[in-house]
């Protein structure tokens, strides 16, 4: 049938529906049942659609606008249609059925959620720019694998959001909101925070919530922070210190006991904050931009790029090679174009020899030293006026009798 005229087989498979079904006539010419109904023509379209009759039984006009009225009374306007029939029957009242009462709503597009409810506030996005050191800091606890099923140690880790440099972290057997405050207290005091100078990120954690917490920030006028609930990307720079962190090949399977948690983590913040080189800080390490050292090691990176670029120019496709360097504003949630609700500050004033938004170290001079990684919170020497400590008996059940 491949060379026959398609009118021809038409005319073929028309005759055979005669005394034979389509698709039948269809097979018995090889022809396929959907060619065969793609080149029949179109069935007239009718002039006009004949309406359903209204059957005799149906309401009247009166009485729908009676039931309408009635669904949106003051009285039940917050009820749903079976509700509205179940009290009317208690009152001995007989409009129509509940569905009768669907029917008629969804004609005026009044078919929706009709109960009063309560309102979830939701929380709000955090917005936070940090342009300098030690003007926000994320912090979180994460858990540590144990020596057996189910027994963790907790590691508490404050991070700089502007250097990623690793300003404290704790070491301890247990989470708590007692040994939470002390870590935070600690951290702000061997940093040297002035009041107003710090905005403090957390998620949403008990420890971070607690109410000692926020008493704690307000006294050491410290801004507070958190992020959405179920929302990791507000606590991003945490998030990835951690996947860094238990990512690296030495990190072990399980530690012993809180010695070795110790002791592992003494090797690991020094590499972080003096060895790390960053991919977002321009492959810096987190020392040198937390201590304003970026621009000379730019500049230095910017001289071996030059005199590369001198002895062998054909080698750079792209031109002369720029040293990178570290962003001039890191930020929780930027805002996007033309979003006004988000008010930036202004970045910092630039001071010669000092890196912008670096801690200024000659300010510095007269400050307790920076909580490098090498200083832990439970191994800082007491004339430092260091007084938190990790979770040993006796201070635990202090903090606990104090919690």
């Amino acid at each position: 049938m491949r060379h026959e005229q398609p009118t021809q087989v038409m005319d073929w498979v028309d005759e055979l529906r005669q005394t034979i079904p389509a698709r039948h006539a269809c097979a018995a010419l090889t022809v396929p049942p959907a060619w065969y109904y793609r080149q029949r023509p179109p069935a007239a379209v009718a002039p006009g659609l004949v309406r359903r009759p209204t059957p005799a039984h149906a309401l009247s006009e009166t009485e729908r606008q009676q039931v309408r009225s009635t669904l949106n009374s003051e009285r039940f306007l917050d009820q749903a249609p079976r509700t509205v029939y179940a009290a009317l029957l208690d009152k001995g009242e007989y409009l129509c059925h509940w569905r009768t009462m669907y029917r008629i709503l969804t004609a005026y597009d009044e078919v929706r959620e009709r109960r009063w409810l309560r309102r979830q506030n939701r929380p709000a996005k955090p917005q936070l720019v940090a342009r300098a050191a030690d003007e926000v800091w994320s912090w979180d606890i994460t858990r540590l694998p144990g020596p057996g099923r189910g027994h963790f140690f907790f590691l508490y880790v404050m991070l700089d959001l502007f250097s990623r440099f690793v300003v404290g972290w704790m070491v301890a057997e247990r989470e708590s909101k007692a040994l939470a405050q002390h870590f935070v207290a600690a951290t702000c005091q061997q940093q040297g925070i002035a009041p107003g100078q710090l905005t403090v990120h957390s998620d949403r954690g008990s420890p971070m919530r607690a109410g000692t917490m926020a008493d704690l920030l307000a006294e050491l006028q410290v801004g507070q922070s958190f992020a959405r609930p179920r929302t990791p990307d507000d606590n991003p720079y945490s998030e990835a210190h951690f996947k860094t962190m238990k990512y690296r090949h030495d990190f072990p399977d399980s530690f012993a006991d809180e010695a070795a948690v110790q002791q592992w983590a003494n090797g690991f913040f020094p590499w972080y904050n003096h060895e790390h080189y960053h991919v977002a800080l321009g492959l810096m390490t987190p020392a040198t931009v937390y201590h304003g050292q970026a621009t000379t090691v730019q500049a230095q990176r910017q001289v071996v790029l030059d005199a590369a670029f001198a002895a062998h120019p054909e080698r750079f496709g792209g031109g002369r090679p720029q040293a990178a360097g570290p962003p001039s504003a890191v930020w929780i949630n930027p805002p996007a174009a033309g979003d006004t609700d988000f008010s930036d500050p202004a970045p910092p004033a630039d001071k010669p020899g000092v890196q912008t938004g670096s801690r200024d170290v000659d300010l510095d001079a007269g400050l307790p030293g920076a909580l490098d990684a090498g200083e832990p919170l439970a191994m800082l020497p007491q004339e430092q006026g260091q007084t938190v400590s990790d979770a040993t008996p006796f201070v635990e059940s202090d903090l606990f009798q104090n919690a």
